[in-house]
């Protein structure tokens, strides 16, 4: 089949199955022939607010029904969804949308912004507007996602894919027309693509409004679900479960679970592998920017322990020495791709500039090896960048909060390893007058970081963190605190 527009995909799919669900939410299921009618009464009353082609549509809507319709409205204008946490505070939201300039923000209170419109959580159209299909339009990119940057500030990372999709293309291991569970938060990267493209596959998506271990699993049994995404986070809760909790529910429909975002141990890896077959884990390493990622199933893994697969057909990727080498087989150095299509047709950032050495290459800043079959190994992470629960979080961003609070002079932000969420954030604050009292700090804290950005715990010294030229040596000082913890 060809590629068809992600305006008139819905309308597509409604013909073939009108009747059937296309979104499962907390027990309320909206029909595919439902979802392209709402969507098209949506997306004439964005177009009202001035939403057209090739604008962004900033969405801070939580889980559920209603993210996805204001998506699919926006693709309907030949616009492009740009999601972020519904629960930003409004000081990171308002960086947000001066960086995007979009021309509506979805989930914000009417008159947030001078020159925006905007509509809040909840906003129903005029049901006098006609549910009649729009004029086919096609979006220059099909989703712009948010990042925090390494300078404090956030970017955009916008996709060079236009807003169309052939659903009889092989992907992901989604098969047409199956059942899909996403328990991740749909802002991010991961969980946006893969519920999306379910949806242009023709499937049932059944979305959690939080992830919830014991009700991922009941909603595999009662949805029939054949594909999960997860990240380690998750599988470990998952695997917390007392044993007669996990094995109560009936899993046989499930046929692949995908788990990415975050390094995942070989012993937890090893349990699902136990657990449902070594068929149906999957793995997938890569970064928002698209510019090369690799996936390995669990028959590989269990010949090639701790891999992270081999380099997916549409990228190159090699190893790199320090002084710009390329590595052989079995050295470790850091990990370097490149789209077969070339430097720059994956992405382009707003509020950032891409890092790209001599060739077109470009590193996610981790440190890894190859072996002669190609798969590759990953060993550490040489960027700034903290995973914690499969959310990049940048040091940079926290500290420049941390760094307005009162009395203090430098901070450095690191993570230290949490058995639940990979890392956990720890800030070293550097005041000379004492520590802060703590609720003081998480309030300022929690005025202008997202919660997931907030620093588990604080540690407070009176010597500067940074040396002359402003540099700190974070790995320097996690490294310290882990010995110290293991002594």
């Amino acid at each position: 089949m060809a590629q068809l527009p992600l305006s008139g995909i819905l309308a597509h799919w409604a013909a073939i199955q009108s009747e059937r669900a296309a979104i499962v939410h907390e027990g309320r299921t909206l029909s595919w022939a439902a979802l392209d009618a709402r969507t098209n009464r949506l997306a004439r009353a964005y177009a009202a607010l001035g939403v057209g082609q090739d604008d962004f549509v900033t969405i801070a809507l939580p889980n559920g029904i209603e993210f996805f319709e204001a998506c699919f409205a926006a693709w309907k204008l030949g616009a492009t969804p740009q999601p972020i946490s519904a629960r930003l505070p409004k000081l990171e939201r308002d960086q947000i949308v001066e960086l995007g300039r979009p021309a509506l923000v979805v989930g914000a209170e009417p008159g947030a912004y001078a020159d925006t419109h905007s509509v809040p959580e909840g906003y129903a159209p005029d049901p006098a507007l006609s549910e009649a299909p729009l004029e086919e339009r096609i979006a220059a990119s099909f989703k712009a996602m948010t990042s925090g940057g390494s300078t404090g500030r956030p970017k955009l990372i916008v996709s060079k894919t236009p807003a169309v999709w052939d659903p009889e293309l092989p992907f992901l291991e989604i098969a047409q027309q199956s059942v899909m569970l996403i328990p991740g938060p749909l802002y991010h990267n991961g969980p946006f693509l893969w519920a999306m493209i379910a949806l242009f596959k023709g499937c049932t998506v059944v979305v959690a409004t939080r992830f919830d271990a014991e009700e991922t699993l009941a909603l595999i049994e009662t949805h029939r679900v054949e594909v999960v995404y997860m990240v380690p986070t998750m599988m470990h809760r998952v695997w917390a479960l007392p044993e007669a909790t996990r094995l109560r529910y009936d899993l046989s429909s499930l046929n692949t679970l995908w788990h990415l975002a975050a390094p995942c141990p070989a012993w937890l890896k090893e349990r699902f592998i136990e657990w449902l077959g070594p068929e149906t884990i999957w793995e997938l390493y890569g970064g928002t920017e698209g510019q090369g990622s690799t996936t390995i199933q669990g028959t590989d893994w269990l010949t090639h322990r701790g891999s992270v697969g081999k380099p997916v057909q549409t990228c190159e990727m090699k190893i790199v020495g320090e002084s710009g080498e390329t590595l052989a087989p079995g050295e470790i150095g850091e990990v370097y791709m490149r789209p077969l299509d070339g430097p720059g047709t994956t992405y382009r950032y707003i509020g950032a500039d891409a890092k790209v050495i001599d060739g077109g290459w470009e590193s996610l800043g981790d440190i890894g090896w190859m072996d002669e079959e190609g798969y590759l190994y990953l060993s550490d992470r040489l960027s700034d960048m903290i995973l914690v629960g499969g959310a990049n979080i940048y040091p940079a961003e926290v500290e420049s909060v941390i760094d307005s609070f009162p009395g203090v002079r430098s901070c450095a932000v690191i993570g230290l390893p949490d058995e639940d969420l990979g890392n956990r954030l720890h800030a070293i604050i550097d005041r000379p007058e004492g520590p802060a009292e703590e609720a003081l700090m998480l309030a300022h804290l929690a005025e202008r970081l997202v919660r997931y950005k907030i620093p588990r715990s604080f540690e407070y010294v009176a010597t500067p963190l940074r040396d002359d030229a402003g540099k700190v040596r974070r790995r320097a000082l996690r490294d310290e605190r882990i010995a110290k913890t293991n002594i």
